[in-house]
Parts: structure tokens; sequence; C-alpha cells
């Protein structure tokens, strides 16, 4: 059970306060999404913790939302988000599924090990871009590498203007720099694969053991997942921890303003090249290829940067067809339905 705690606490800013009417201030209870299970939703109020269950006739939510609940605790609704996080359903499923809600900054980790991958830190941060909060590269198991400023160097390289810490996740002294992000009601999210070293993270910053940690297979580095449901951990400092279940295949979808973002570089350099319609392959007076062979750009991040907006675009084509699918039916069974009233009527 988790302690009673004010709504700044839990993160309450004047964006959500100027949703509610007098009326629903006086008579509503506030309440944030403290955990998702499958069947009810963990709420924070400041008279304590509550058990929310989950309805047909509600929205879709996540951990981070805010909500009202009447005097005897029943749903009454959702409030708009600050910021939201979702991302294309696992495997072949045509929907986007909600991954966060109302985050501050997120903390993108990635091991120091085999499962280093710039491309997949490239990915993060266009789902991190794409709602407009403040990335955070927190590289771990520091202890395990002999120069981890190397590797830090090389995400660096991606963008001079973003955070990279290196620390180790079993040495509280290490983790210390990542303190000045989690300030009292202030919001950090962890996303990262399994075996990153999420949980091992939240242990240390919370200073008590509060998720269970798994160890990686060493012939590959790869880890096993034990976070099985996204929850939030208040921290002695004040700050919230959110840490979602490792996500092994994390497709992007309606995140192209996000990509601009994460490869900007390639974009300025895109306005220089001598057809405005370039791809960047063998045209004459590309910009984005001199950048390359001088050295300025590597290759392996514009194909990257290919690779994800072909990603982006065959989701979110998928994606759009889908809703256009779904309004095509609902404006049937509505048009039915008025059919079989008129005929009752008559």
């Amino acid at each position: 059970m988790i302690k009673p705690i004010s709504l700044p606490e839990l993160g309450w800013k004047p964006f959500f306060q100027q949703q509610l009417s007098l009326d629903e201030w006086e008579t509503s209870h506030i309440a944030r999404v403290m955990a998702q299970h499958r069947s009810q939703l963990t709420v924070m109020t400041e008279q304590g913790e509550q058990h929310l269950k989950i309805a047909p006739s509600m929205p879709a939510m996540t951990v981070g939302d805010w909500v009202l609940l009447s005097d005897d605790s029943q749903f009454v609704r959702a409030l708009d988000r600050s910021s939201e996080f979702s991302r294309k359903a696992a495997g072949s499923k045509v929907q986007s599924q909600l991954i966060a809600a109302n985050i501050d900054t997120v903390f993108i980790v990635c091991s120091l090990n085999n499962d280093f991958n710039l491309n997949r830190i490239e990915r993060y941060l266009a789902l991190v871009n794409e709602a407009g909060v403040e990335p955070v590269i927190v590289l771990t198991k520091a202890d395990c590498c002999e120069e981890p400023q190397q590797y830090v160097q090389q995400v660096q390289n991606i963008d001079p203007m973003l955070f990279v810490e290196a620390v180790n996740g079993l040495d509280r002294s290490s983790t210390a720099v990542l303190e000045s992000w989690c300030r009292a009601g202030k919001t950090v999210a962890f996303m990262g694969s399994s075996g990153a070293g999420k949980s091992t993270l939240i242990n240390a910053l919370q200073g008590i053991e509060v998720q269970q940690t798994g160890t990686i297979r060493e012939d590959d580095s790869k880890g096993r997942h034990t976070t099985t449901s996204r929850s939030l951990h208040v921290m002695p400092s004040g700050g919230l921890l959110l840490d979602t279940p490792g996500m092994r295949e994390l497709q992007l979808a309606g995140c192209e303003q996000g990509l601009e973002v994460t490869f900007a570089d390639i974009g300025l350099l895109a306005e220089e090249c001598r057809f405005s319609d370039c791809q960047h392959d063998q045209e004459p007076g590309c910009a984005v290829r001199a950048a390359i062979e001088s050295g300025r750009l590597e290759e392996r991040r514009l194909r990257n940067f290919h690779k994800l907006n072909r990603e982006q675009a065959r989701n979110g084509a998928t994606l759009a067809e889908r809703r256009a699918k779904d309004r095509k039916f609902n404006k049937f069974c509505r048009s039915v339905l008025a059919e079989k009233q008129k005929l009752k009527e008559s």
C-alpha cells in the first residue's frame, strides 16, 4: 500500500487544473493511474490508493493518466494528456497500443554489452521526440565495460545536445547523476529492451528493491523479461518513476515529427541537395552523400533513417486504413439501427 501524497507530489500541473470546471473541482476526486493490470487500474488520490475496475465503457487508459472519480469512487472521465506514448501493437495487429501518459522525461536505457545498438536508440528517440518529451540516454553496466566513454561519444554523435550518462545500476553513487531529473512532482519513464537494466536502476533510485531483476543470457547478452506490468513508483526524493515491460518489437506509427527531430541533421543536409526529391542514393549534387564521403555523417545513420521512415509510412497507412474501415462499419451500424427504429415506429 502506497501512503497518500498530495496532487503536486503526484505530478499535478496547471495543464490539468485548467481542464476542470468549478463544479468538478469541488465534487470530484482527482486520481492518477499508478499501475495497469489486465482487469483493473491502481489509482492514487490524496486520500490514498484505490482500485478501479476496467469497464468496456471507459476510454483506453494507461499508467500516468489523470482521471476524475465520483464520491463513491466510480469513474467519471479522463483528463487530456500533456504527453502520450503509443506504438503499433506487436505482431500483425493493425492498431496502436498505449504505453504511458503525462511524462516529463524519458530515460532511454541501453546496456554496455553486446546489446548496445545505436539504431535502437534512434528508434526510441523518434518515439520520445514525437511526444515532445525530454530524452536522456542512460548507458547501464558501465562497470562491465573497459571504456564506457567511447560508447557515450557514439551516442553523443547522434545529437551533441543529447544528455548521455553511463552508470552502474548496482552503485547508488553512480546513479546519483540521474537524480536531477527526478525532482518532486516530476515523472520519468524508463524505456529499453529486456535486460537493459531498467528494473535495477529503479531499485537504485528507490533505495529499496521494488522491482525483481534477472540475469541475461551470456551467449548473446539478451535479457529476460522481469517487469510484467506498467507501474509508477514514488521515490524518496518525490519524483515518480515509470517502468514499462521490455519491448522486443517497438514499431513506429504516426511518428513523422519525431523522426524529423531525431534525424534533423539529415534534414538540414537534404535542403542543400541539388534536387528537392533527392533520395540520397546516386543522385548528382547530393549533400547527404557528400557528408557521408567526407566523414561528417555515418552511412549507418542514413540507412536507419530510410528504414524507420519506410516503417513509419507502412504502419501509418495500415492504421489509417483500419480507422477508415471502422468509421465505415460504425456508420453502417447506425444506419441499420435507424432503419429498425423507423420500422418499429411505423
